[in-house]
């Protein structure tokens, strides 16, 4: 804010933008104009933001070193032996796909919200509106930016953590490939999702004009996003259906891939309905087999999603997650090209 005001009275209106390439001569990143000007007012946010993002890619490559160490002694990555999964420490893992489901409601809440309400809040927007630039270009360049920073910094994260799961990806054990520690971390979801985050935090400090309370609904906003879309996921693949007709004793549930993600197990009568496969779970065996007899059950009845599917699935859900953002990033243009101060 003080490099913006500095920059406006050094001359006129006109004068404003000429100075702002002198003053970005000589630096690091070499930027020029209205992008040196939007990166001088928030560099600390994006500093912060690739800062973390060096150091969390620094340590799950050294935990994907010590991971190799152990699964080395197992066979590797060329065919695991049976029993690695006895004394594999899964917690690294785990943590790490945390750390990165919370990153784009961090992102959203301290870099979104306050990017534009601050500048409302504090008068800097009526200051960049009596200069000789547009308000589309400035927000055009603040929304560019920004996004250009949290998609680096989360592209980074992303990639290593799928690098690191990648050798153990087929079993359940360590991680469920459809559960949101493995799903929302790795490939291109987590990027998707802190754009849309971040693209929205930004959008209601507009409306909001108050960085505090734009914040807090940001924080609301993103716990919504984030439940929605665990209910969303599973949707995006294609439902694979196996049946049985050799009973349910033992040995008679059919072998599915590793890994797979089951959405419905049902016991499969000899008129071909389904029944619920708790329906006979008896307090004895006998009455159990009573029951199946009864019901004339001959087999299993089992939907499934593969976890070859998962990669697939996450373009197909951040394709539509990027089109959200790029509604509202529009929205934030048109929005502000006539209203914004």
């Amino acid at each position: 804010m003080s490099t913006m005001t500095s920059t406006g009275s050094t001359g006129g209106p006109a004068s404003a933008e000429s100075a702002i390439p002198q003053a970005g001569r000589g630096r690091g990143l070499r930027l020029s104009g209205m992008n040196w000007l939007v990166w001088r007012q928030h560099r600390a946010a994006y500093w912060t933001l690739l800062a973390a993002a060096a150091i969390t890619v620094a340590v799950m490559i050294h935990q994907r070193q010590q991971m190799m160490l152990y699964l080395d002694e197992y066979g590797s990555i060329d065919g695991l032996k049976l029993g690695w999964e006895e004394k594999f420490d899964q917690g690294p893992l785990r943590t790490a796909g945390q750390l990165l489901g919370y990153a784009p409601l961090l992102i959203g809440v301290f870099l979104g919200a306050p990017l534009l309400a601050g500048d409302l809040e504090s008068g800097t927007a009526k200051l960049v509106n009596a200069q000789s630039t547009s308000r589309v270009r400035w927000l055009a360049t603040k929304l560019g930016v920004t996004a250009l920073v949290v998609a680096v910094s989360t592209a980074a994260a992303s990639a290593v953590f799928t690098w690191w799961w990648s050798p153990v990806k087929s079993s359940s054990y360590v991680l469920d490939w459809s559960d949101g520690l493995a799903f929302d971390s790795s490939g291109p979801v987590p990027v998707a999702l802190a754009l849309l985050t971040v693209v929205g935090g930004i959008t209601i400090g507009m409306l909001l004009r108050r960085t505090l309370l734009s914040m807090v609904v940001t924080l609301g906003f993103a716990v919504a996003v984030q439940m929605v879309w665990s209910h969303f996921r599973m949707a995006l693949g294609d439902v694979v259906t196996v049946t049985t007709g050799n009973g349910v004793g033992d040995d008679s549930f059919p072998n599915l891939p590793d890994n797979a993600h089951v959405m419905d197990q049902s016991y499969l009568t000899a008129s071909g309905d389904l029944i619920g496969w708790g329906s006979c779970n008896e307090a004895t065996d006998k009455a159990a087999t009573a029951c199946l007899e009864k019901a004339q059950v001959v087999g299993w009845h089992i939907d499934y999603i593969p976890v070859s599917q998962m990669s697939a699935m996450q373009w197909l859900g951040s394709s539509i997650l990027l089109a959200l953002t790029a509604g509202i990033a529009a929205f934030v243009i048109l929005w502000g090209r006539k209203r914004l101060v």
